[in-house]
């Protein structure tokens, strides 16, 4: 499995709550339009799953547990 297999951008889910401490996960890249569109649930790179429902921002907060198994991927 390559990297550009793995992911294309961060996505999140629509917090309820309005929560300002929000991060947006890393998904599998072919999996973002087909949840955005068919609201099937995705699974993050940090095993979180959920449906997605925004697009990143740039300069958006990051899911630290997503990032770190990001990077390990990019080295192997």
């Amino acid at each position: 499995m390559s990297s550009s297999d793995i992911l294309e951008r961060p996505d999140v889910r629509e917090s309820e709550t309005g929560n300002a401490n929000e991060v947006f996960h890393y998904v599998k890249k072919n999996k973002i339009a087909e949840s955005a569109v068919m609201g099937t649930m995705v699974e993050a790179l940090c095993g979180e799953v959920f449906p997605v429902t925004k697009t990143p921002k740039p300069g958006s907060p990051v899911c630290p547990a997503c990032k770190e198994v990001y990077e390990q991927l990019k080295r192997d």
